[in-house]
């Protein structure tokens, strides 16, 4: 059995069965119905053509749940043809779904579980489990999510943007259970950057490919995070980096800059440095200036101000610093690290105790623990 094939197909399948008239809500319902099925027959028959046994097997089963409604025979008799194959169709069918489940009337997090459920084909419980949820809490955000869009019309173009936003929030989600979602969102992007004639797809695609390639040397084999500056580079990824920097570079050559390019040019700047001090700050700073242009954005600020703390020194990084909210998330955490570099190791310790009990995560929290402490020791 291809699972992998199975999700690549989900999309195509079922924007074809939208387009054909059915809801979205039935047409996602029967294309998981005929996914069961094609799990429990495909390793004893598998179908020559697989898209064709899905939209057949999917649509009877629409078929077979509407059979009551006096739509049914309208949509019958204007469709008697097979499933179309062809590539463009197929692209249109996906790109609709995208739309779809980005959808502005959704929250952010119904977006996500959407756009896994419908466009990555994950199940509900492999959703659920990604997000440590209980299975009934994730059906039931997916079921409304699922009745918000049912009565959407995409009689124009969706807002390209507002899928990156959605599949940027599906990569951040990282890993947890048995899917690795920020891999899941690599091929989601992968996929829509093809769809697409959009500079900040692929912004977005080489953002991902960059920061995933960093993956195995951020933490230690007991889960301990590493700080950029202190991991083993030879764990990087030098394969998913290349093609992150050739696809950043193609996108850049249109001269329509916009925030995933700049993000993924200060990735590829940190990715190209072969050690910690050979990274090239001054122009770090340079791109987190385009980026706070770009997006006005206090976390892309507060990023700026340990970089120009680096390209620069401690004091102006600080100087930067008390421009800023200090309710920011990490603020604390920026501010003991440029305080420690200062010389300032008491108010350092202090912040690093205090940024830790802010932190979002234990894993964070565990770090800042352990640097206020190695201070303290006077390590």
């Amino acid at each position: 059995m291809d699972e992998a094939l199975l999700r690549t197909l989900t999309p195509e399948v079922t924007g074809l069965l939208v387009r054909r008239g059915a809801d979205f809500a039935s047409a996602e319902d029967a294309v998981q119905d005929a996914l069961i099925e094609a799990v429990r027959v495909w390793p004893g028959d598998p179908p020559r053509d697989p898209k064709g046994w899905l939209v057949t097997v999917a649509w009877r089963r629409f078929l077979d749940a509407t059979r009551a409604d006096t739509a049914r025979r309208r949509r019958e008799a204007a469709v008697a043809e097979e499933p179309e194959a062809g590539t463009a169709r197929a692209v249109d069918d996906t790109l609709r779904l995208y739309f779809l489940c980005a959808h502005p009337s959704l929250t952010p997090s119904s977006a996500v579980a959407l756009t896994l459920r419908a466009v990555g084909g994950l199940t509900t419980r492999q959703i659920a489990r990604a997000y440590l949820v209980p299975e009934a809490t994730m059906a039931q955000r997916v079921s409304r999510a699922k009745r918000t869009v049912s009565g959407v019309r995409l009689d124009r173009p969706g807002d390209v943007r507002t899928v990156l936003r959605v599949l940027y929030l599906v990569f951040n989600e990282g890993y947890s259970g048995d899917v690795d979602l920020s891999a899941e969102a690599i091929r989601l992007t992968r996929r829509l950057h093809t769809a697409v004639d959009h500079p900040e797809a692929a912004g977005l695609l080489a953002l991902m490919l960059i920061h995933h390639a960093r993956r195995p040397a951020r933490t230690t084999p007991d889960g301990s995070l590493v700080p950029l500056a202190e991991q083993d580079r030879s764990l990087w990824d030098t394969v998913a980096i290349a093609e992150g920097v050739r696809v950043l570079q193609g996108a850049l050559a249109r001269d329509r800059l916009g925030e995933y390019q700049a993000q993924a040019a200060i990735a590829a700047l940190h990715a190209d440095a072969r050690t910690s001090q050979e990274t090239d700050w001054p122009q770090i700073v340079e791109w987190y200036d385009e980026l706070v242009r770009l997006s006005g954005s206090p976390v892309a600020r507060l990023n700026r101000a340990v970089a120009l703390g680096e390209a620069q020194g401690p004091r102006a990084g600080l100087a930067a610093l008390g421009e800023l909210d200090e309710s920011l998330p990490r603020y604390r955490a920026v501010a003991a690290h440029l305080h420690e570099r200062d010389g300032d190791l008491g108010r350092a310790a202090r912040l690093y105790t205090r940024a830790a009990l802010d932190a979002p995560d234990l894993a964070e929290r565990a770090h800042l623990t352990r640097q206020a402490a190695r201070i303290n020791s006077g390590r």
